[in-house]
């Protein structure tokens, strides 16, 4: 026995060490819970969150608003956000950076970029040779690209959303426009990795926010499919979208809501920045005209007043959409001079009437996309701020050609609603009802390669394919797989966008770059020499187009089979008798358990794009690894071959690394034959069919990246440590500031102080002159160094401790002269109470006694200390003078209080949980009964005080303490009999 608990306890040692580490790392991963979507749109953000007790909710900022602003102030030693960098707009408007989001992507022959400079003057834009794209300069020793530009905000909505959130947060789903190309969206990740944050889903703006209106109407879908179009226009461009909503069968849920984008049209430049940029000129020459006679500068050529008139153009665009007409005012717009001007609704109509005519562009677009018509949507509902434009709904209407539009959507929050929603779901943390996205890829995306084919006996031509990888408005995220099957040494193929017919001649300059990637294979040709006795299955290349829209070439893999034909085996009698006990207990093994246990993905064929057949016997293969849920009324999935039907494509037993083989994974082989054979006769020999063996060679990968080149890694950490350096120089800026606030604070508030009769009261003049010297002696200090130099932090603290340690004395016997009188009444009535108690305790009959005399003489004597110290030390104070330190302290009241009220919870819980002592009977075996003016205490019971009077104290608890009684001691049952049968209620202790 003793040996056996010796065994266990380093076993039960370890299990609890081990719950204590699970406890332990639960309890860290509670504090970082949170997640947050970014709805990064032109103009402004909105911030989300989900945290435990918190389920999706736009995040404040500074100024309580539930939108920030954009835009980035970059000065030498300091830099502001939102709100503040809007107002430093207008006084440094070179330094502010807005709409920097335009820029993201595209090299510096792009039209966006200049039209960018056209509308931003201000802003300095440098070449970089590397990238081919441009950076901001702000001075000579500051120079930022638009992906650090991206970056800083990004950390800034994370600060942002964690001060929100009382937690650190790392997990974010961001929002892009979806007519994003691959280019622009590597930069936006990019920019995330600058930030420190994980992105969990780069999600398209137009699916988070009919994902945030499916969310909330998830009772009004069903199995009938309802198209709902979208209109959204934001300040830099305009979408449209078509979602169907559907119940539909998943194989891990059942039956689920769905979203599928079915179609899509965008106008990139078509947003409420154009109309402000329309009336920002109107304003200039108005404003130009009435100073026409005075030989004054064209205002267009100041920056800080097109900076203010661009505001005035944002106000009088919102006034306008409510209003008629309405006055536009700038006190000081350019040399001291005001503007004042009358602008109509009409007149802002006519500015933009090329605009108002492109309203109904992306809603063709989106019907051609999804191949409908205008009587198969339900409704439309407006998302974006410019669609409250009156002129744009009434446009809208018209080409939509319903009787209203629907508003019943938040059109500034919604995608960020959804967006957190989505995160939520992507994180581990949280469990959300499933909703299934299917969303749709907008540019098609195919592979390219040439070889070489022998038209003639002898006449050898090189032929150009094309195979369609993704296709326009297929959904995604989707793995797939291609296999080239004619290729016996290294070759390269290219990855490039598809047919972009859809976009205009203007759409496609802006676009950029047709081609993705150039692939470049090494080692075709070694693979074929190791295994020269295999057959080919050809060069498989596996394609990721995952949840942010991004392609990836996973891996590229030469695969070769071959059929293996094992020895016989004289099967011996120990294995014949195990064979035949597995059998009758159901663990014999089957072609079907066996194909059951291995993980093969299906993969299912991919129509090849038109004008793209290949001549007979081209083998090329386009393949998908994923499979999209299941709907109502979809094909079945064809069944999973058996035995030797293997799939022409490859199977999930390949690895990432390193040659694989299918002879070490019996387990994983599928075996030939007809099920059910009846065993061989004793002592005849088994002969083992022929089995497929597969061996996979990985094949080097070099990509050359043809659209735009991705930061290298030293020039991405490079990136990342200067926005950590601005930021932890943020942070230094805001603990000076916060130290200085606090030393200031300090001075203005003592000096007020040492004016105050209590104050002067218990100090002398010279003590508050030296006092008063000391706080002007620091605040000329202050005054004179007001550079906040890097090391003034620490300055500014000691230069506060010190004046906090001068005055402390003085700040002392102030608040202890306050304390007196509440702290003395309440000692003065504990004594009375406590003398009381004694003095009833001591009236209880001999018989009846509960207490002892030792217990009642404690408190006596108590009782009597605590009277003499407070009347000793009261008259010890009363000779000190009110400058000097007091020894009539609050703390020491407060610990009299606490020994005396210890001494009579003792008694009065012992009196509590005490039973009755029994009768004496007489002789006739009657119990005596009292007599009718007897008293309680006569009687024989004992005192039983209300639950907040008579609670059960721990040693050295405190008389503030409230902890309710629990009923059910000794003396529970006699205090319910008494309160129930209406007789004397028990007495308080300062009844006794």
């Amino acid at each position: 026995m003793t040996v056996k608990v010796r065994r266990q306890r380093p076993r039960r040692r370890v299990f609890w060490a081990l719950v204590a580490v699970l406890l332990a790392d639960l309890l860290a991963l509670s504090d970082t819970l949170a997640v947050m979507s970014v709805d990064l749109g032109s103009e402004s953000m909105k911030v989300a969150i989900v945290k435990p007790g918190v389920p999706m909710e736009i995040v404040l900022n500074k100024e309580s608003r539930r939108k920030t602003p954009v835009i980035v102030t970059l000065k030498e030693n300091e830099r502001f956000f939102g709100d503040s960098a809007a107002s430093m707009a207008i006084k440094n408007p070179k330094a502010t950076l807005r709409y920097f989001q335009h820029l993201l992507g595209k090299q510096a022959d792009n039209p966006h970029v200049a039209l960018y400079q056209a509308r931003f003057p201000e802003h300095e834009l440098t070449f970089d040779p590397q990238r081919q794209t441009v950076h901001f300069q702000i001075s000579p020793q500051l120079q930022f690209s638009p992906e650090e530009v991206l970056g800083m905000v990004l950390n800034y909505s994370r600060s942002l959303a964690e001060d929100f959130a009382e937690q650190p947060i790392k997990d974010a789903v961001i929002t892009v426009p979806v007519f994003f190309n691959q280019a622009e969206r590597r930069a936006v990740l990019q920019a995330a990795r600058m930030a420190g944050l994980k992105v969990l889903q780069l999600i398209n703006d137009n699916t988070a926010a009919a994902l945030s209106y499916g969310v909330f109407r998830r009772k009004d879908i069903n199995t009938t499919a309802q198209n709902i179009m979208f209109y959204d226009m934001g300040s830099g461009s305009t979408v449209c979208t078509i979602v169907t909503y559907q119940m539909v069968k998943t194989k891990e849920a059942g039956m689920q809501p769905q979203l599928q984008i079915r179609g899509v049209g965008f106008d990139r430049t078509l947003g409420g920045l154009e109309m402000e940029l329309r009336l920002r000129e109107h304003l200039a020459g108005l404003f130009n005209e009435q100073r026409k006679g005075q030989r004054a500068k064209d205002v267009r050529e100041n920056p800080r007043a097109m900076a203010k008139l661009l505001r005035e153009a944002n106000r009088l665009k919102t006034v306008l959409s409510a209003n008629a007409d309405h006055m536009a005012q700038i006190e000081g717009l350019m040399d001291d001079v005001d503007f004042k001007a009358k602008v109509t609704r009409v007149e802002f109509e006519e500015l933009c009437a090329d605009l108002f005519e492109r309203v109904p562009g992306p809603v063709q677009q989106a019907l051609q996309s999804a191949e409908m018509s205008l009587d198969e949507i339900e409704q439309v509902i407006l998302v974006g701020g410019a669609t409250r434009v009156p002129k744009v709904q009434e446009v809208l209407l018209k080409a939509v050609g319903k009787e209203e539009l629907g508003k019943n959507i938040n059109a500034d929050e919604a995608a960020a609603m959804g967006a957190v929603y989505q995160a939520a779901a992507l994180s581990k943390a949280f469990k959300v009802k499933p909703f299934v996205v299917r969303d749709a890829v907008v540019y098609p995306i195919l592979v390219e390669f040439t070889r070489e084919v022998e038209e003639e006996p002898g006449v050898h031509s090189l032929k150009h394919n094309k195979r369609v990888l993704f296709s326009r408005m297929g959904p995604y995220p989707q793995r797939k797989v291609i296999t080239f099957n004619r290729y016996s040494h290294d070759f390269n193929f290219h990855i490039n966008y598809g047919d972009l017919g859809f976009l205009g001649p203007e759409d496609l300059r802006v676009f950029g770059s047709q081609n993705l990637t150039t692939v470049k294979l090494k080692g075709v040709g070694d693979s074929f020499k190791k295994y020269p006795d295999y057959e080919s299955k050809g060069i498989k290349a596996h394609f990721n187009l995952d949840e942010s829209g991004v392609l990836s070439l996973d891996r590229v893999e030469s695969v070769f089979e071959t059929l293996v034909e094992d020895s016989p085996e004289e099967e011996s009698t120990l294995t014949k008798l195990g064979n035949t006990i597995s059998s009758l207990f159901g663990g014999g093994t089957t072609p079907d358990a066996k194909e059951n246990g291995t993980d093969t993905v299906q993969e299912e064929e991919e129509n090849p794009a038109e004008g793209s057949k290949d001549e007979p016997g081209e083998q090329v293969e386009l393949k998908e690894e994923a499979e999209a849920p299941v709907e109502d009324g979809s094909q079945p999935l064809p069944p999973e071959p058996k035995g030797d039907a293997a799939p022409e494509g490859e199977k999930a037993t390949e690895k990432e690394n390193g040659d694989k083989s299918e002879a070490q994974k019996p387990s994983e082989k599928a075996e030939a034959g007809p099920e059910g054979i009846a065993p061989a006769p004793e002592g005849e020999k088994k002969q083992k069919p022929a089995r497929k063996q597969r061996m996979v060679e990985e094949i080097g990968v070099e990509l050359v990246v043809l659209d735009l080149p991705d930061l290298p890694e030293d020039k991405l950490a490079q990136s990342v440590q200067k926005l950590q350096d601005l930021t932890l120089r943020d942070l230094e800026k805001q603990e000076r500031e916060k130290a200085a606030n606090s030393l200031e604070a300090f001075i203005f508030e003592t000096q007020d102080k040492l004016y105050q009769p209590e104050y002067q009261e218990v100090s002398t003049e010279e003590q508050r002159e030296e006092i008063s010297g000391k706080l002007s002696a620091a605040s000329t200090w202050w005054n004179g160094n007001r550079g906040l130099t890097p090391g003034s932090t620490v300055m500014l603290k000691e230069k506060l401790a010190e004046l906090r340690k001068l005055c402390q004395g003085l700040f002392f016997r102030v608040e202890e002269r306050k304390k007196w009188p509440e702290r003395l009444s309440a000692l003065d009535n504990l004594l009375n109470h406590s003398s009381m108690f004694l003095k009833g305790a001591r009236l209880i009959p001999e018989m009846d006694q509960i207490f002892t005399e030792v217990e009642m003489t404690t408190l006596e004597k108590v009782i009597n200390e605590t009277w003499a110290w407070k009347n000793a030390t009261l008259a010890e104070q009363a000779k000190l003078p009110a400058t000097e330190k007091p020894v009539l302290l609050s703390k020491d009241i407060e610990a009299k209080m606490m020994a005396l009220d210890r001494e009579v919870q003792y008694l009065l819980n012992k009196a509590k949980f005490t039973k009755p002592r029994p009768r004496p009977k007489d002789k006739n075996g009657t119990r005596a009964e009292p007599p009718l003016n007897a008293s309680a205490s006569d009687q024989g019971e004992k005192v039983i005080l209300p639950a907040g009077e008579g609670r059960v104290p721990g040693s050295g608890s405190e008389p503030g303490d409230t902890e309710p009684l629990e009923l059910g001691g000794p003396g529970a049952e006699p205090e319910q009999k008494e309160q129930s049968t209406g007789q004397k209620r028990p007495l308080k202790n300062d009844e006794l």
